[in-house]
C-alpha cells in the first residue's frame, strides 16, 4: 500500500467495516500505564509552552472526566493521539460542563484522521453520559466541523489570558448555554497525593 493511501483516513475506516485491512490506529480508553507516553507525546506535539495555557489551570491536580480520557493507538500498541475532557462549572455556582483539550497527534501522523476520530469519539462519548455541553480553547477553523462556534461563549472566560475567538463550546443539550456567564473553575475530582506523586515519576521516565 503506498504512503498517501496508507495515511488517508478513509483507508482506515474501511478497515473496520470488513474490508480486511489492518487499521492504522485503534481509539480506545486510556489506561493509568499510558501516563509517560502521553506526556511524551504532548511535547512532542506541543512544546513546552502547553504548560503555561489557561487551560492547565483547570486541570492541574485534577482527575479527568469519568469515561473521558482516550488514546489512539497504532497497530503496534503505539500511543499516537490523545484527548481528554474535564469537569467544569460555569461562572459562581453556574451550570457544569466540560472542557477538552489538549486534543494531540503524533505530528508524524498528523493527516491519519487521528485527531478527527478522537473528537468524535469524545463528543459522542460525552453525550452518551449525559453531559450538556463542551467547551474548548482551538483553532475555529478545525473545530467547526465538529459543531463548535463562539456562538454561546461571549459571557464566559478562562481564568487566564486566553483569545476569544478562539473559546468555542458544543451544546450537547439544546440549550445548555443559554445565560451562562463568568470564569470557568474546576470541579473533578482531585488527584490523589499519591497518585499525584506516581503522575510525576511516569512523566520523568518518559
Amino acid at each position: 500500500m503506498d504512503a498517501a493511501r496508507r495515511f488517508d483516513p478513509a483507508w482506515n475506516a474501511d478497515a473496520f467495516t470488513g474490508h480486511g485491512l489492518s487499521p492504522l490506529f485503534t481509539i480506545e480508553a486510556e489506561a493509568a500505564a499510558d501516563v509517560g507516553a502521553r506526556e511524551a507525546l504532548l511535547d512532542r506535539a506541543m512544546g513546552p509552552k502547553r504548560k503555561r495555557k489557561s487551560s492547565e489551570k483547570l486541570r492541574r491536580g485534577r482527575i479527568p472526566a469519568e469515561g473521558l480520557a482516550l488514546v489512539a493507538r497504532a497497530a503496534d500498541g503505539t500511543l499516537v493521539g490523545t484527548v481528554r475532557l474535564w469537569n467544569v462549572t460555569l461562572g459562581q455556582d453556574g451550570a457544569k460542563a466540560l472542557l477538552l483539550g489538549p486534543l494531540a497527534v503524533e505530528p508524524a501522523m498528523k493527516s491519519a484522521g487521528i485527531g478527527s476520530a478522537l473528537m468524535k469519539q469524545a463528543v459522542a462519548r460525552a453525550a452518551s453520559l449525559g453531559h450538556a455541553a463542551i467547551l474548548l480553547v482551538g483553532d475555529p477553523d478545525y473545530y467547526v466541523r465538529f459543531g463548535f462556534s463562539a456562538e454561546k461563549t461571549g459571557d464566559l472566560s478562562m481564568p487566564g489570558p486566553f483569545e476569544k475567538h478562539r473559546f468555542l463550546a458544543l451544546e450537547l443539550r439544546e440549550g445548555a448555554l443559554d445565560g451562562a456567564a463568568g470564569v470557568l473553575s474546576a470541579c473533578g475530582a482531585i488527584l490523589a497525593p499519591q497518585r499525584q506523586s506516581h503522575f510525576r515519576r511516569m512523566k520523568a521516565s518518559a
